[in-house]
């Protein structure tokens, strides 16, 4: 390492009490005074040096400045009657001024508050005053990469969709906006952390019905980010299909990280049809997420995932057994994590078996232990730096582009804590798991976890010789109620009454997110909550593939689908 100027100290903040306070944290309580200066002239060297970073000017890089649009760029807060179900962060009409293609021709898009859309606020899911400006919050200077090739493809995108704070939330019940209740049933979870983008897309869906129940504004299709499940979670409680694509092949640029191993943006729709639209549009090299592999497609080489869809709906379609050759895995251990209910493990071991066995498929268990491991490893692999990323918005050591307008308040305060306990404590807890890996935690364990991920991948794969697919439940229950904000005593209810509910919502997801594999949720059937028998609420079932195989998923959940209508067909004729 090369030292590139030496400071005269001069204006410097740093004093020998900091220094030696500095080498109090790294254990050494003995400091020669002749070291000491030494070592204070090179710290305020790098201060200086920090310094006149800060005080230069910003760079944005031009290809990520807002996609021209027909219109300038407004944006507006939803009315109640347009926003029943907290699904709206902020709303908006944009359209290209001159899109490239028409794969999303007039569809209407939400994009989840962690991703930057040019020109409107980027709130995080958290209150404002976690920001540093004290106007409202942050505009952003850029558009995402996804944002702007959607708007390329044609896409109208109408707004952003409330996210759970700071993500960190499989449930609906902690962003600054309150809660964000499930179409299906009110005052039930809807799944985080993309919470508002399923709800908009559910919403929507269940308004094409025909009820005369009002939905307010709605939209065809969302795109989330997902760390842990959280596309395929909300996916699973709306009754949508959610796809969490091959790690690397959609870029995250734009995107709020929680830990750039396992970032993944990925869409949410009522239709297979627009899922292989939005991953389409959004996939592809971008040249600045380091997330990228060398086996992500150039934009050109993009798989033309609509077209493969709609040939294989033709195969489907006129082939009495479309299926045949197709090896289904029920994966044993899913279906035995701690919290999968018996309904949902009923409904998913069933309606794989009928369904993929009627166009033909062969469906048998196959074990693989080391899923129980997964999320385990996840945490381990994820949790002890999470807060370098999440909170403290640093880069993860390879180049990147971080937008500069998410940066929050940073060291925290009692503040940020008190506001954080109220509004998502799971957030407080990565501080403080952090703090706990870096100064009590045994060196290495980080990196011992990353190494199990690549056994817990080369277990997947194996597996996935002898299987085209692996299926397991999503999320474990059917939507339950939110959890009450008051204890038994009217106070605020405990941090373990909050983060209890969401124990094991996402053991049968994460561990997909480290290994990279691509996973769908497909609506599979429904079943109720106990107080109310009388409202059929979605249950999710998620299939994995092999990684850079995202177009299989979808041929599979195709297969699905036409199962189900012979199943179907057969029941009513019989």
């Amino acid at each position: 390492m090369s030292i590139v100027s030496i400071s005269d100290g001069v204006g410097s903040s740093i004093s020998k009490s900091d220094l030696r306070a500095f080498a109090t944290q790294l254990h050494v309580d003995t400091l020669d005074d002749k070291d000491a200066q030494d070592y204070l002239t090179l710290l305020r060297s790098l201060e200086t040096v920090l310094r006149s970073i800060d005080n230069a000017p910003d760079y944005i890089a031009p290809d990520l400045l807002p996609h021209k649009t027909l219109k300038h760029r407004n944006f507006w807060k939803s009315t109640p009657e347009d926003n029943p179900f907290n699904g709206w962060s902020h709303q908006c009409d944009l359209r290209s001024a001159a899109p490239a293609s028409n794969l999303l021709g007039g569809r209407t898009v939400a994009i989840k508050d962690n991703i930057s859309v040019g020109g409107l606020p980027t709130t995080l899911g958290v209150p404002q005053s976690l920001f540093p400006q004290a106007d409202g919050y942050p505009i952003s200077p850029v558009d995402a990469v996804v944002v702007s090739r959607i708007l390329g493809a044609g896409g109208i995108i109408k707004g952003t969709s409330t996210c759970e704070s700071l993500c960190a939330s499989p449930l609906s019940f902690t962003s600054a906006t309150g809660p964000v209740h499930n179409p299906h049933l009110h005052n039930y979870t809807a799944g985080g952390s993309s919470s508002g983008s399923a709800v908009l897309v559910a919403a929507h869906h269940l308004a094409s019905k025909g009820s005369g129940k009002s939905w307010g504004k709605t939209v065809e299709l969302a795109i989330g980010t997902d760390q842990a499940g959280s596309v395929r979670i909300p996916a699973s409680y709306n009754g949508l299909y959610g796809l969490k694509p091959t790690f690397g092949l959609v870029p995250y640029t734009g995107a709020g990280s929680m830990s750039p191993m396992i970032d993944h943006l990925g869409p949410l729709a009522a239709e297979l049809e627009d899922v292989a639209a939005l991953l389409e549009a959004m996939a592809g090299y971008d040249g600045y997420d380091p997330r990228m592999t060398p086996e992500t497609p150039l934009v050109h080489n993009v798989k033309p995932y609509l077209e493969l869809l709609h040939q294989a709906r033709q195969v489907i379609q006129s082939t009495p057994k479309p299926g045949q050759g197709l090896r289904v895995g029920l994966l044993k251990e899913s279906f035995h994590m701690p919290g999968v209910a018996a309904d949902v493990r009923g409904i998913v071991s069933q309606t794989a078996t009928r369904y993929f066995e009627a166009v033909g498929a062969s469906v048998s268990e196959v074990s693989i232990p080391m899923h129980q491991q997964g999320p385990a490893i996840w945490t381990a692999a994820t949790r002890p730096s999470m807060s370098n990323y999440l909170c403290q918005g640093n880069p993860s050591g390879h180049l990147s582009f971080l937008s500069p307008h998410t940066q929050l308040k940073w060291p925290p305060s009692q503040s940020t804590y008190d506001t954080l306990t109220c509004n998502n404590p799971a957030v407080v807890n990565i501080m403080l798991s952090d703090k706990f890996a870096r100064e009590s935690s045994k060196a290495g364990l980080e990196a011992k976890a990353h190494r199990m991920v690549f056994a817990l991948r080369a277990a997947y794969d194996s597996a996935l010789e002898n299987f085209d697919i692996l299926v397991t439940p999503c999320a474990p229950t059917v939507a339950m109620p939110h959890p009450d904000p008051n204890g038994p005593d009217e106070r605020r209810a405990s941090i373990l009454d909050r983060l209890g509910v969401a124990i094991g919502l996402t053991s049968n997801t994460c561990p997909f997110n480290v290994t990279g594999h691509p996973g769908l949720n497909v609506p599979c059937g429904f079943s109720t909550a106990k107080d109310h028998p009388d409202v059929p609420l979605p249950v999710g079932m998620q299939i994995v593939t092999n990684r850079w195989a995202d177009q299989q998923l979808i041929e599979a959940a195709a297969l699905f689908e036409r199962g189900r209508e012979i199943v179907q067909t057969t029941a009513d004729f019989s």
